[in-house]
């Protein structure tokens, strides 16, 4: 009889871990679901934040920045005075004007035109572009491609928008940032 309350108990031990798992798992399940939907909504705030920064810098540029508050310059990185066009800047506009997926090499190039001989405080321009290019695609301006030759290369975000993946640019879907 006393092996018999034993075998039960042990039965019963067994049957505790095995809800105790199950426990487990459902609330890493649950955790998993909440932590996916919080970065998209992040993705979408950063993408949000990154349009209204750009809506008022470019309202800047039109009516200058005496109209604004020194809080709200702080807030889009106004600079009171005299405006300089930055990296960030020009990375855009080479984008915007390519029309097409370009790698950061090309940028620098064009940057390069641009600036006659390129920026001086930029020992490695290949380099700073990649990282702005990079930082436009968590900002959600711009989006990253493969080209045919496995090589990155990145499109301004309204033609990234207008584009439907089809079977010839399915990596821009796998490489893409989170929309």
């Amino acid at each position: 009889m006393e092996f018999m309350l034993y075998s039960n108990d042990k039965d019963s031990i067994e049957g505790l871990q095995n809800q105790s798992a199950l426990h487990v798992q459902a609330t890493v399940a649950v955790a998993h679901e909440e932590l996916r939907r919080l970065i998209q909504q992040r993705a979408e705030i950063i993408k949000r934040i990154g349009t209204i920064k750009q809506t008022i810098t470019g309202l800047c540029n039109l009516i200058g920045d005496h109209e604004l508050g020194s809080d709200l310059r702080e807030l889009v990185n106004c600079k009171a005075g005299v405006r300089r066009s930055g990296i960030t800047q020009l990375c855009r506009t080479v984008l915007m004007e390519a029309g097409c997926p370009v790698n950061a090499r090309e940028v620098s190039e064009q940057i390069q035109r641009q600036t006659n001989s390129g920026l001086p405080c930029h020992k490695n321009l290949v380099a700073s572009v990649i990282t702005v290019l990079n930082r436009l695609v968590q900002y959600g301006e711009a989006r990253t491609v493969l080209r045919e030759n496995g090589r990155r290369a990145w499109l301004w975000g309204s033609e990234a928008g207008n584009r439907k993946p089809s079977p010839a640019n399915r990596a821009e879907t796998l490489f893409s940032s989170p929309d």
